[in-house]
């Protein structure tokens, strides 16, 4: 899937003249550069992109156009391609668990930031990685609030374990930090207030002062029309809470958006295969292409249906069961989807603010899954 070079003013532009018979994802850099600026000038501390979210290379290089010097990497894939596109950005191995072989290639790229959430990966980090300069930052997890899946079921450290691990990476000589994880799509800012709290009290317990905080990920992206994310809000929330849970010995903080960073940039067209006896609405994409994380997320209701014509659709919304393109059962769309109820076989069916994780998360199975990816300038209809 390659970017074309094609500026379109917006999707409904290209469709018109092509009228595409692929599912096609537009990106606006845009917008990714705005929501970039938008979390590099209001976050309390450093940005780094968690490249997991959209690894497409032309995201990475619109982010770091747009100001950002970090990056939240998780193998050695890419470690390697935020090397060769961002030599000079800082780079944090957050995945915290890692082969000796995947430490080599960390170590030989300089990366000088680890996570780390058990005793077992934190001994392969002293054996292998020089501790002149290079922070460790053990990851702990509470019990999930206000998000949409529970990150802390796979990764994180009770927070009494987490004491015991950061004074064993003071002693050890290197940087003392800790990180969190809210869980994504977190839409309760107070998640953030119990973790940050939670983190200075694990620093009073171990006996060492935090270097950094990194306060993660989940951000949520706008999938609802009615919930629009209130970020400034929840950057406050970090800042002043930061501020009254560690007093004068306030750590430096690091976030990594990626969901909230990328999603707003992309939309996605996917065309109506058949609405079968005026019921079921058949796509020509699905759970196992860019709507991959929709059974996990949730739906979204940011939807349009555009005709091959160019007309929009405006007919009453009516609840409809959509499957994807694949001869599986499950590949369908949770819940029902609100569509016009004059739409037709041929239309195109516009998903706004998905640009996370579908590029990274789709599939070929069925021979379905090839996506068009073409450039705009907006999505304004």
């Amino acid at each position: 899937m390659g970017l074309s070079k094609t500026i379109w003013a917006k999707p409904s532009e290209f469709l018109r003249a092509w009228r595409p018979e692929r599912p096609v994802l537009f990106f606006s850099p845009a917008i990714l550069q705005a929501t970039a600026r938008r979390f590099v000038d209001g976050f309390p501390g450093l940005v780094t992109y968690a490249v997991k979210s959209n690894p497409d290379e032309v995201v990475l290089e619109n982010l770091v156009a747009a100001g950002i010097t970090g990056f939240d990497v998780a193998s050695p894939a890419e470690i390697e391609t935020i090397a060769r596109i961002a030599p000079s950005a800082a780079m944090h191995y957050n995945n915290p668990v890692r082969t000796r072989e995947e430490i080599a290639v960390a170590v030989a790229h300089r990366v000088a930031s680890y996570s780390v959430d058990s005793h077992t990966e934190l001994a392969k980090l002293i054996e292998m990685v020089p501790a002149d300069g290079t922070e460790i930052t053990v990851r702990f997890k509470l019990p999930v609030q206000g998000a949409a899946y529970n990150f802390g079921a796979k990764f994180g450290a009770t927070a009494d374990k987490a004491a015991v691990l950061l004074r064993e990476v003071a002693e050890a000589g290197f940087i003392p930090s800790l990180t969190f994880h809210p869980g994504t799509q977190c839409a309760d800012p107070m998640a953030w207030d119990a973790y940050i709290r939670t983190a200075a009290e694990i620093g009073r317990t171990a006996g060492v002062r935090v270097v950094r905080l990194n306060v993660g990920g989940g951000f949520p992206s706008h999938r609802q029309a009615g919930e629009l994310p209130q970020l400034e809000a929840t950057f406050a929330l970090i800042d002043r809470v930061t501020g009254e849970a560690f007093g004068d010995d306030r750590p430096a903080l690091v976030c990594e958006p990626g969901r909230g960073m990328v999603a707003e940039s992309y939309t996605i067209a996917a065309r109506v295969k058949a609405i079968r006896d005026g019921e079921h609405v058949f796509l020509n994409d699905g759970v196992y292409g860019a709507f991959s994380e929709f059974p996990l997320v949730g739906g979204m209701d940011r939807v349009q249906v555009l005709s091959p014509e160019g007309a929009w659709r405006r007919g009453d919304a009516v609840g409809r069961i959509v499957f994807g393109p694949t001869c599986d059962s499950v590949d369908r769309l949770p819940g029902d989807v609100m569509l016009p109820g004059d739409m037709a076989e041929g239309d195109y069916v516009l998903f706004h603010g998905i640009g996370a994780y579908s590029v990274a998360t789709a599939t070929r199975f069925n021979g379905f899954g090839d996506l068009q990816l073409e450039t705009v300038y907006a999505f304004a209809a």
